[in-house]
C-alpha cells in the first residue's frame, strides 16, 4: 500500500502551471482536498481497469505508463517526469483506465479529487485551456510514437527511445541518463524484445556512441546518436 499524507500541499511551488490560473478561491479548494501519496520503486500508481478518481502530478521520482500485450510482454507508453500530471484522460472520457502506472524508483504524487477539478473547471476558462492543451500535445506525441516504433528499424527505435529519456529526465555530469532502466524495460520502451535491445545497445558500444556501467547508460556521441533516431 502508499503511504498517504492528508497535509497542505505547497502548490505555489509545485505545481505552478496550474496555481497560477486559479483565483484564491480555488487555491483554498485545493488546499484543503489535495494529498501526498509516495510509492516505493516499482510499486503501482493505478491499474488497467481502475476507476479513475484523481488528477495526479508527480512531485519527485519516475513514473511510467504501459500496458501489457499478448504474452503478457509489456509497452512502455509514456514516461512521466516531475512536474508533470498524468491519470486524468480516462476520467474526462468518461471511462476506466486503459493502462497501469508504476513507480520507476520512489516516488511522490500529488492527488487532486477529480470531482474538484471539474467542479473548478465550469468556471475556470483558462484551466479548461490548460487541460485541452496538455490533451492535444499528449495525443500528438503517440500518434508520432506510434508511426516511430511501427516503421523505424530497430536500431532507430532504439535510439528513439534513449533521446526521450535524455529529454525527459536529462544528463548526469559525466553524460549518463538520469534514469537507470533494465534491459527489459528498455526494450518495453523502444517496442522490441530485450535480446534485440541489449545486442543493439553492444553495437551502440561497439561504434563508441554510447557507454554502459550495469544498468547506467552514458551518452558519448549525441549528435549520431540523434541522427540515428531521427532516420530511423
Amino acid at each position: 500500500m502508499s503511504e498517504s499524507e492528508n497535509k497542505v500541499v505547497d502548490f505555489s511551488s509545485s505545481i505552478n502551471d496550474v496555481w497560477r490560473l486559479l483565483n484564491e478561491q480555488e487555491r483554498e479548494l485545493l488546499r484543503k482536498n489535495a494529498y501526498i501519496q509516495h510509492f516505493k520503486k516499482h510499486q503501482k500508481i493505478y491499474s488497467e481497469g481502475d476507476e479513475p478518481k484523481d488528477l495526479m502530478c508527480l512531485l519527485k521520482g519516475k513514473v511510467k505508463i504501459y500496458k501489457d500485450g499478448v504474452g503478457g510482454r509489456s509497452q512502455i507508453i509514456r514516461m512521466i517526469k516531475p512536474i508533470q500530471y498524468f491519470a486524468y484522460r480516462a476520467y474526462f472520457a468518461q471511462e476506466n483506465y486503459l493502462t497501469d502506472a508504476a513507480a520507476f524508483e520512489a516516488s511522490s504524487v500529488c492527488m487532486v479529487p477529480m470531482k474538484i477539478v471539474t467542479g473548478i473547471l465550469r468556471e475556470n476558462f483558462n484551466l479548461c485551456q490548460f487541460f485541452i492543451k496538455q490533451l492535444s500535445v499528449d495525443l500528438g506525441i503517440a500518434d508520432e510514437r506510434t508511426v516511430n516504433l511501427t516503421q523505424k528499424h530497430i536500431r532507430g527505435r532504439l535510439a528513439e527511445s534513449l533521446v526521450s529519456l535524455v529529454d525527459c529526465y536529462g544528463l548526469e555530469e559525466d553524460n549518463t541518463i538520469n534514469i537507470y532502466l533494465s534491459r527489459e524495460d528498455l526494450a518495453n520502451h523502444s517496442n522490441m524484445t530485450t535480446s534485440n535491445a541489449i545486442r543493439t545497445l553492444s553495437n551502440f558500444v561497439t561504434e563508441k556512441i554510447i557507454a554502459l556501467d550495469g544498468r547506467k547508460i552514458k551518452i558519448i556521441d549525441e549528435e549520431k546518436l540523434r541522427k540515428i533516431s531521427k532516420l530511423g
